[in-house]
């Protein structure tokens, strides 16, 4: 493991534990070189998923992607980097224990849809409007009456 503070290939484990629901191990990390520490996280390598996309194209699943399009509806609300990880990891959970290897990409739309409809209503709309593909405002002041009326 390279130091993220200067680059030295050798460091020592000062601590390690289960993390993320017993999916991945935390360690803190101390370069050896500069003592600086750094955390990293060791996950398990599962077989390889595939997303089926709109087009029936097939693709690779990325759990980054999966966090930015999360991070981009969230961009400027008060959610937590920690709330999105914990998101993406339920979703994971989700897809994991359907034990599919191929996935719609709409399946896991609608997984993001359902958490962040609970998290927060604006990065909801803000990822309904890329998700659904809304064409013009009437389809975002829809959106925004269903909500209305679903909490009165």
């Amino acid at each position: 493991m390279r130091c993220p503070y200067c680059s030295h290939g050798e460091d020592k484990v000062v601590d390690s534990r289960s993390s993320k629901e017993g999916r991945a191990v935390r360690r803190r990390r101390e370069c050896l070189r500069c003592g600086q520490r750094f955390t990293t996280y060791e996950y398990i390598e599962n077989v390889a998923l595939t997303i089926i996309k709109n087009d029936q194209r097939r693709e690779p699943y990325d759990r980054q992607k999966l966090m930015q399009g999360i991070v981009a509806a969230c961009k400027k609300r008060p959610v937590s980097v920690k709330k999105v990880e914990s998101i993406v990891d339920k979703i994971e959970n989700l897809i994991e224990k359907s034990g599919k290897m191929e996935i719609p990409s709409t399946d896991i739309g609608r997984y993001v849809m359902t958490e962040l409809y609970e998290l927060d209503e604006v990065a909801y709309v803000r990822f309904a409007s890329v998700y659904r593909k809304f064409k013009d405002i009437s389809e975002f002041i829809t959106e925004v009456k269903d909500i209305e009326s679903k909490n009165t």
